[in-house]
């Protein structure tokens, strides 16, 4: 191997490391989202439910960053690690949790959000 196809090797070898870090800490957050959301134990369930939703299907359920600023530091915070995670991860968030799908699908219909097909 030359100087190049070593560089090349390492770069894929941190690419991969950030995308393993960005998953297990993307899962773990996501997870947080979820459970509050669930809950509805915060004034702010609205907006995590519809980051959730726009995590699950942003074509379907579009999101103003600006609802960022809206949250609690804590949740803020959160969603930004969900967004590293969508960067770098191999895998949809909802598939990192348990029943993620039937669980996304939940929050999305408790918080009255509509898919774009819905009368």
């Amino acid at each position: 191997m030359n100087l190049t196809t070593n560089a090349l090797l390492d770069e894929m070898a941190v690419f991969a490391a950030r995308s393993r870090e960005a998953t297990a800490t993307g899962a773990q957050a996501f997870s947080r989202l979820l459970t509050l959301a669930e809950r509805h134990d915060s004034g702010q369930i609205i907006r995590v439910a519809k980051f959730i939703a726009a995590t699950y299907n942003g074509q379907a359920f579009p999101l103003d960053l600006y609802e960022l600023r809206a949250v609690d530091i804590a949740i803020s915070d959160d969603m930004l690690v969900c967004l590293d995670a969508l960067r770098w991860a191999k895998a949809d968030l909802h598939t990192l949790v348990p029943e993620g799908d039937a669980r996304v699908r939940r929050v999305i219909r408790n918080a009255g959000l509509r898919w774009p097909n819905e009368d």
